[in-house]
């Protein structure tokens, strides 16, 4: 049976070890306090299988929707997903929420997409060769930009710090949570020993996935390739590993079409939305969203 419920009902340890097994960064109980504090959840079976509930309420309308910082929730479950048990959860999300735009995850997919389902971009990468496998299926464009760069005498920067890289509150928060957990990393690339960061970037890990999540890239760093640099070094020190590089998107076809260019795969994940809100707040709910 499917349980709602509270933040503070949750068993954050049972919770977390079950999300341990999925792989998922997102959907650890530390890192869902940061970025969405007082979520609450659905549990089934003892925490068998759950899934968070990230809700908002605006004009009196409880509403879900994702995260920011946070590419995939949805159900995640001790068992292989099936159909029925993710609809039986889908389903289940309380009637007081009159609107849902959430992303769920790539093992939640549907064999006959129901109302609500639309489909996403997401490159992976799997590690398991050696490095020179891994670059022998980077593409051509990609192979000259890290040519490119090793013009440059380009350096990885191991000191860098959050703060470096970004200003917003909760992502150094969530950093500074990650760090404590062991599931944090941050590195940069300059051009001289001891100069600043032309690119850096925060890498988000678990055991067998390493998850791009946010980076910052200078005007002379897109010059030099920085980035192209910064994210060959990632995948040289984590090569021959059971780990998958996980570029985190994207929908934008460009930036799809540079971080296809190491050689990952496409892998799609759903997004799913409901308006159960009367015709007045749907109408209501546009004008709001156009403002935005």
């Amino acid at each position: 049976m499917i349980s709602c419920l509270e933040n503070k009902a949750i068993d954050k340890p049972k919770w977390d070890a079950l999300i341990a097994e999925c792989g998922n960064i997102y959907a650890y109980s530390w890192y869902l306090d940061i970025v969405h504090p007082g979520w609450d959840a659905l549990v089934d079976d003892n925490y068998q299988a759950v899934m968070p509930l990230t809700g908002g309420k605006k004009f009196g309308v409880n509403y879900l929707f994702q995260p920011f910082f946070v590419q995939q929730l949805g159900v995640f479950s001790k068992t292989p997903m099936t159909e029925w048990k993710l609809k039986d959860f889908l389903d289940a999300i309380p009637e007081k929420y009159r609107f849902c735009e959430l992303r769920l995850n790539e093992s939640n997919t549907l064999d006959n997409d129901i109302e609500g389902f639309d489909y996403h971009r997401n490159i992976l990468l799997d590690l398991n060769q050696d490095i020179q496998s891994l670059r022998a299926n980077y593409h051509q464009n990609t192979k000259r930009n890290l040519a490119k760069a090793e013009t440059h005498n380009l350096h990885l920067l191991e000191t860098v710090q959050p703060q470096q890289v970004v200003e917003y509150g909760v992502l150094l928060r969530l950093v500074e949570e990650a760090e404590k957990h062991d599931a944090a990393f941050v590195l940069g690339v300059t051009d001289q020993e001891g100069g600043d960061p032309l690119c850096a970037a925060i890498f988000m890990q678990t055991n067998d996935r390493i998850t791009f999540l946010f980076s910052g890239l200078n005007e002379e760093g897109k010059q030099c390739q920085a980035m192209t640099y910064l994210i060959d070094q990632v995948i040289q020190r984590h090569a021959k590993q059971p780990i998958t590089f996980d570029f985190e998107g994207s929908d934008n076809d460009n930036l799809a079409r540079f971080y296809l260019g190491f050689g990952g795969r496409e892998v799609r994940y759903p997004g799913y939305t409901f308006n159960r809100m009367s015709p007045i707040g749907k109408a209501l709910l546009k004008v709001w969203k156009r403002r935005k």
